[in-house]
């Protein structure tokens, strides 16, 4: 039998292919190979792969992406630095929460996060998965906001304190209504609302004492730091009736404003004083509350003294204390070309919200 030449693999081999109802049919096969090579019969239409197959092989080629839950759940741990306050922000259970983490780790096939006590950590993995998702997810989410605004209506997504909404925003806001009929707002009173920007807010009203310089910001007020309390502990052989007797007093400070107390004591001349014990509470209308109670002394701003409004209250001393916090509204920069955000934005800054 005489040795049939080899082919030269050099030389490109072309297949045509026509896909026909469920099978795949070889139309021709041109071979250019050396002029040696004798020429090949025509090849007969009885290849075929059944389209099943063929499409189960197509979707095991295509990467997997997981759930995008477990991506928000993740971006929401990242930045707020805890599961417990991610799981309130997206309304879960810890165990819940804690699911979704766990799919998107074994889904990576590595953990992300760094497990200390209350706190959970980005390890290096994780840095560098929200480095490149979040941006991903934000563009994701600004296309279906897009694609949900009809009629002209706008929504803004708003995070501020309930203390500051309930006595300062809420009062106001119908007259943007009027001016703005179609903007509507969906509002958060979530803590740490500047960690939440670009994801669950679009923008926020925030009391800091200062603000990330990578955040588009304005300074809305400036304030003072009171003492306050019950009209109660005025009275009576054991009434207040200086700075030195809250040393014998409970003290109560806002969790967001831990410096106003220390700003307070040394303008009132007493840096040593030790109270008789300090309570933090992350929210203003608890502390009016629990000082009008009698539970202790709220270290607060004037505004917030004012605005109350409670006759129960009573400002003690006179001594006049600049504090180091102040209301800001804050977006991303990106976000001020929004037009529910600009719309916004002007509003609050011409009205000296």
């Amino acid at each position: 039998m005489p040795e049939r030449p080899i082919l030269n693999a050099s030389k490109p081999i072309i297949v045509q292919v026509r896909k026909e109802h469920c099978r795949l049919h070889i139309l021709q096969l041109n071979i250019n190979a050396s002029d040696s090579f004798p020429p090949l019969p025509p090849i007969r239409p009885y290849f075929c792969i059944a389209q099943s197959s063929f499409s189960h092989n197509i979707e095991h080629s295509m990467r997997r992406l997981p759930p995008l839950r477990a991506l928000e759940a993740f971006i929401r741990v990242a930045r707020l630095g805890s599961s417990k306050a991610a799981a309130a922000e997206l309304a879960l259970s810890a165990p819940a929460l804690s699911r979704r983490i766990k799919s998107l780790e074994d889904h990576i096939g590595k953990p992300l996060f760094e497990r200390r006590n209350q706190s959970m950590v980005l390890n290096e993995d994780g840095q560098t998965l929200l480095k490149a998702v979040a941006p991903a997810m934000e563009t994701i989410g600004e296309a279906v906001d897009q694609m949900t605004v009809t009629g002209g209506d706008m929504r803004l997504r708003l995070g501020v304190l309930p203390l500051f909404g309930a006595t300062r925003l809420l009062p106001r806001l119908p007259e943007l209504k009027r001016l703005y009929p179609k903007l509507h707002i969906d509002v958060d009173t979530s803590s740490h609302a500047e960690n939440m920007l670009g994801d669950a807010v679009d923008a926020a009203i925030i009391i800091s004492d200062h603000v990330d310089p990578n955040l588009y910001s304005v300074k809305l007020d400036s304030n003072k730091v009171y003492a306050i309390a019950s009209v109660e502990l005025t009275k009576g052989p054991n009434a207040i009736n200086s700075p030195e007797d809250l040393k014998n007093h409970n003290i109560l400070i806002h969790s967001n404003m831990t410096r106003a107390f220390d700003q307070w004591k040394n303008a009132v001349g007493l840096p040593d004083l030790q109270p008789a014990g300090i309570d933090h509470l992350d929210s203003g209308p608890l502390m009016l509350e629990a000082a009008a109670q009698g539970l202790g002394i709220a270290i607060m701003h004037g505004g917030h003294f004012s605005d109350a409004n409670d006759p129960r209250l009573v400002r003690l001393f006179d001594h006049d204390v600049d504090s180091p916090y102040s209301y800001w509204f804050v977006c991303r920069k990106r976000d001020k070309k929004n037009r529910a955000v600009r719309i916004f934005h002007d509003w609050v800054v011409k009205s000296g919200l």
